[in-house]
C-alpha cells in the first residue's frame, strides 16, 4: 500500500455522541425534517465528516427514511461519510485556475503531502480534494485550507502555506 492510506485504516473513527446529536437536532433544529441539509452540514462541522451511525439516528429522531438521508448525503459533493483530514484543503482547477497553473500547484500537494485527490495524510493532518471552482476566479491559482483562501498561490509557496495548519 502507498505511503498515504485512508484515514479510516489508521486512526481509530471518533465515537457519535448522541446526547450531543439530541441537543443539536432538538434545540438547533426542532426535530424539523425540512431543515435536514443544515442538520447534516450542523453534524458534519462537528465530526469533520458524517458519521454512518449519525444517519441512522437522525432518520430515527426526525422521522425520514434512512435512504433519503442517505441520497441527500451522497448527492451534495460538499458531504463526506469518510473520516477526514484535521484541515482540508481544496484546490481549485477551474478554467481560471487553470490557465495560471492550478495543475502544477497540485502536483506540489501530491508530493508534499503524499497523498492523491480524496485520500487523507497518514497522520490526519490535511485531505486532498480538487475542485471545479471556488468563485475567486480573479485569484487563480487558489488554495483553500479550510475556510482560508490563498490565492495567486506559486509553487513555491505551497509549503509555507502548509506550515500555518497543525
Amino acid at each position: 500500500m502507498s505511503e498515504a492510506h485512508a484515514i479510516g485504516t489508521e486512526q481509530a473513527v471518533e465515537e457519535v455522541d448522541f446526547v450531543e446529536l439530541d441537543t443539536l437536532i432538538d434545540k438547533e433544529f426542532g426535530k424539523d425534517k425540512e431543515n435536514l441539509i443544515m442538520i447534516l452540514q450542523a453534524i458534519q462541522r462537528r465530526y469533520n465528516y458524517v458519521p454512518k451511525p449519525a444517519l441512522t439516528y437522525l432518520s430515527a429522531k426526525i422521522g425520514v427514511p434512512h435512504s433519503k438521508i442517505y441520497e441527500v448525503a451522497t448527492f451534495y459533493s460538499t458531504f463526506s461519510l469518510e473520516p477526514r483530514g484535521r484541515n482540508i484543503i481544496s484546490i481549485c482547477l477551474g478554467t481560471a485556475c487553470h490557465v495560471r497553473g492550478a495543475e502544477r500547484i497540485r502536483e506540489r500537494l501530491h508530493e508534499s503531502l503524499h497523498v492523491a485527490d480524496g485520500q487523507t495524510t497518514e497522520d490526519g493532518r490535511f485531505t486532498l480534494e480538487s475542485v471545479r471552482c471556488i468563485g475567486c476566479c480573479s485569484l487563480g491559482p487558489v488554495m483553500k485550507v479550510n475556510e482560508d483562501m490563498h490565492g495567486r498561490i506559486s509553487t513555491d509557496e505551497v509549503e509555507k502555506v502548509l506550515g500555518q495548519y497543525e
